[in-house]
């Protein structure tokens, strides 16, 4: 059985959508949920999950107490769902082609340093792009620069809000984030 680990800074909607996933099959569990919030509702629902979870501040991140627990696991795969910090370079360097993120956008197009969540949907709307979409990718030194695996993209009416742009991506996340880690996994058998 292959092992997930999943970093996550917030509401865990998706860290807890990749949990029930993969309970229902075969391929892979998730064994651990990392955050640097100690207030992340992902914590609430890792706990009614039965995950661990460890919480760590940016130090430990940086510093090795992070990497020698990810190093004690030895996860197969770790997912980014929502986590906001820039990886360390001693953790990608540690995991090459092993750490993988979910962007609200169709990369290169609004990524980058500080374009999360709503300030993406909310620069989509600005710039009146005709699309958007997700893009899952592999992740390197810089943010929202690895090599991408898998993008899903979606059309987007003249006057949507920032909240209705959210609603859409929202759903292709829940829709083919699993699966794409499944194939990963099944790709590294």
């Amino acid at each position: 059985m292959k092992k997930i680990v999943i970093f996550a800074s917030g509401s865990g909607t998706n860290a807890e959508n990749i949990v029930r996933y993969f309970n229902k099959i075969e391929v892979a569990k998730v064994i651990y949920i990392f955050s640097n919030n100690a207030n992340a509702k992902v914590l609430e629902r890792a706990k009614n999950l039965n995950i661990p979870t460890e919480v760590f501040s940016k130090e430990d991140f940086i510093g090795d107490k992070v990497l020698q627990k990810l190093n004690s696991i030895q996860p197969d795969l770790i997912i980014l769902a929502g986590f906001l910090l820039k990886f360390p370079q001693n953790c990608v360097a540690a995991f090459p082609n092993k750490i993988i993120n979910i962007h609200p956008a169709l990369l290169p197009k609004y990524g980058g340093k500080g374009m999360y969540g709503m300030n993406v949907h909310r620069a989509l709307v600005e710039n009146n792009d005709p699309e958007t979409g997700i893009t899952i990718h592999y992740v390197n030194e810089n943010y929202d620069e690895g090599n991408i695996i898998f993008q899903k993209s979606v059309p987007l009416s003249e006057n949507e809000t920032p909240e209705e742009v959210a609603a859409k991506v929202y759903e292709l996340e829940q829709q083919y984030f699993p699966i794409i880690i499944e194939n990963i996994l099944n790709q590294k058998s």
